[in-house]
């Protein structure tokens, strides 16, 4: 039931219909520009409009009232330079709930919580804290990425290189322009890229050399619709290298293993969870790790107070999407890794040996 409203004076002004009566959406039409040439059709309309959740994108993509030069498309189909998108009347500030949303959560990249280690015309190199998603999606309304376009509105690309699990902390490289994703994209494939981890593993890692784990990865959906990846003959092919950086001595510590090793790791290819599954393949899994770690042994060092899990990207190097100098950036390990070492130092008293 529609409430009563007074009846308008004789002579007096119709009453301003309220803000969201006058701003009806409208149909509109979006052309591609050389920066968004071969993107696909989805990730487009996420940048270009700011705040809708990617479900109403898929959507009315779907239902054919997204048009590409008058034709229906699919989420994946590469737009071209020119091509004219047709978009439904659909209300963007309606997209996101009152204070909550990209526009919202954007405020820990404006608070400096995510701190730029390196910018330039064709990319963004971001320190990715432990806890934040990289996108949205499986119940997180807005990742790093949306929180990113949510406060650079006006810029014309931005795209992920490359991904991080929600829990590792560290280097993410963000393209600027779609020219400098490909060729991101491609180096990456070659191995032209190297990326470099460091780990805190339970366990005396004894091997003073580098030692190179090749176990083959298989990815599959796990009871609870989680994703998960297993050890399997006839899975891909993945290799990691892994160096000793030093160990940390914790005897007499009621619940935790007598020793633990910060661990550097190389990927030499890049699947999914790579390093977390041939860690504890090898017997040293990830402090921290609620997927493949040792679950007693997280739940005490959650009760005393470490709560995230100790992976981090702390190096990355290789060529520049623009042909400049080679790309170098480092990461500081961060401060929860030292306060783990020194808090189980300090109660063991020994600090880390090597």
């Amino acid at each position: 039931m529609k409430p009563l409203r007074a009846k308008p004076e004789a002579g007096s002004a119709r009453p301003a219909a309220p803000p969201d009566e006058r701003a009806r959406p409208e149909v509109r039409h979006l052309t591609v520009g050389e920066q968004s040439e071969g993107q696909r059709l989805d990730n487009f309309l996420q940048g270009r409009l700011k705040g809708l959740p990617k479900s109403l994108i898929h959507r009315i993509i779907r239902t054919g009232q997204v048009r590409v030069n008058g034709r229906r498309r699919d989420a994946d189909h590469k737009i071209e330079l020119g091509d004219d998108i047709r978009v439904p009347p659909v209300k963007l500030d309606a997209a996101v709930e009152p204070g909550r949303g990209p526009a919202t959560a954007a405020r820990a990249l404006v608070q400096g919580q995510v701190p730029i280690l390196l910018e330039d015309d064709a990319l963004l190199v971001l320190d990715k804290p432990a806890g934040l998603a990289v996108h949205g999606g499986s119940g997180i309304q807005a990742g790093l990425i949306e929180q990113l376009r949510a406060t650079r509105p006006d810029a014309p690309f931005l795209e992920l290189v490359h991904r991080l699990d929600r829990d590792t902390s560290g280097i993410l490289l963000v393209a600027k322009q779609r020219k400098a994703l490909v060729v991101l994209h491609r180096a990456l494939a070659e191995g032209r890229i190297h990326k470099r981890y460091r780990a805190l593993v339970k366990g005396y890692w004894g091997r003073e050399t580098a030692t190179t784990l090749n176990f083959p990865l298989h990815r599959y959906v796990a009871a609870d619709g989680e994703r998960r990846v297993r050890v399997q003959a006839e899975g891909q092919s993945a290799t990691t290298r892994v160096h000793l950086v030093r160990r940390i001595a914790c005897p007499g510590i009621e619940g935790v293993p007598p020793s633990m090793s910060l661990l550097e790791c190389e990927l030499l290819t890049g699947r999914t969870h790579q390093i977390r599954v041939h860690l504890a393949q090898a017997g040293f899994p990830i402090l921290g790790d609620q997927k493949y770690g040792d679950f007693a042994l997280n739940k005490l060092l959650s009760r005393l107070g470490h709560k995230r899990m100790f992976l981090h990207a702390f190096r990355l190097s290789g060529e520049h999407p623009s042909g400049g100098p080679a790309l170098r950036v480092e990461s500081p390990l961060p401060a929860d890794f030292q306060v783990l070492e020194e808090g189980v130092g300090a109660a063991s008293g020994n600090l880390h040996f090597k």
